[in-house]
């Protein structure tokens, strides 16, 4: 299993759009891997992580052949995760050559709800369905447990705005194991329930760390409270010495650049996302 990093960034992105904070304006002076778009990654060329308003951008930069994806997991609905009106670019006569092969969008009601009203907005323009079999919304809720292109993916309840209804993903395929963990601050209990009543071995774990070196434990996360995640997955017969963990998901908000974030990093043994960034595991 590999998984390929095409954005690693909270909403704004690193630099941030209109922003001249002295992390912004080190970033735009670095550039490399202090440059970062919003957050959505790529697993094993086949399933998708999230629908951000980036995506476009990310399939140029990494040669992504996005007719050939047929399955995105929708983590939550704000819109750094989810850019619904993307779908429109589906429809007849936008997109040729893709009839009968729709992209399967699942997520919880809010996300499942707003596809589908883009799904309504892009029939409204024609007086038959123009995105007949190139999209399909599936709803998704947490701890039920769905197939999708020989994936088992069971989403799990995150710690983040309960209005979105927001889910970390389980991949599991083939005797590997991820835990995609963005947006979340430190796990419900609810979801420590499921993991250790249906015990599997992690082989990778991305965890959101929006604030870096600063203590955030409530809706995002920093280092510090990753690591407590780590060390409760180790606890718990979830993770063990050969897992890999990522930090992924910054924002400029948390002070530090890449380069000056990656030594703070190495000392928790997490490595470090950047935009374009590959693991295999």
């Amino acid at each position: 299993m590999k998984i390929k990093y095409l954005g690693t960034a909270a909403c704004e992105g690193v630099p941030a759009a209109f922003c001249r904070c002295e992390v912004c304006e080190k970033s735009r002076k670095a550039g490399g891997r202090n440059i970062r778009t919003r957050s959505q990654a790529l697993v094993d060329d086949t399933l998708l992580l999230d629908l951000n308003a980036d995506t476009y951008v990310h399939s140029l930069f990494y040669g992504l052949d996005l007719p050939s994806i047929h399955t995105c997991l929708i983590t939550h609905d704000h819109e750094d995760h989810l850019y619904q009106d993307e779908l429109l670019n589906r429809q007849e006569g936008f997109a040729h050559g893709i009839d009968g092969q729709p992209l399967f969008i699942y997520g919880t009601y809010p996300a499942y709800a707003k596809v589908v009203a883009a799904i309504d907005k892009g029939t409204g323009y024609a007086d038959h369905n123009v995105m007949e079999d190139r999209v399909s919304p599936v709803r998704v809720k947490a701890f039920e447990p769905f197939e999708a292109e020989g994936y088992r993916i069971t989403p799990l309840e995150a710690q983040h705005d309960v209005r979105c209804e927001p889910v970390i993903y389980l991949i599991e395929k083939d005797g590997k194991a991820l835990l995609y963990a963005h947006d979340t601050g430190l796990f419900p209990e609810s979801t420590w329930e499921y993991l250790t009543g249906h015990p599997v071995k992690l082989n990778l774990v991305s965890l959101d760390a929006t604030h870096a070196i600063h203590a955030n434990y409530s809706g995002h996360m920093g280092f510090a409270a990753d690591a407590q995640i780590r060390d409760r997955l180790v606890k718990e017969g979830l993770a063990d010495e050969s897992t890999i963990y990522v930090a992924n998901h910054f924002t400029h908000n948390a002070g530090v650049t890449y380069d000056e974030m990656l030594p703070v990093a190495e000392q928790y043994g997490f490595l470090v996302s950047y935009d374009g960034m590959e693991v295999e595991f």
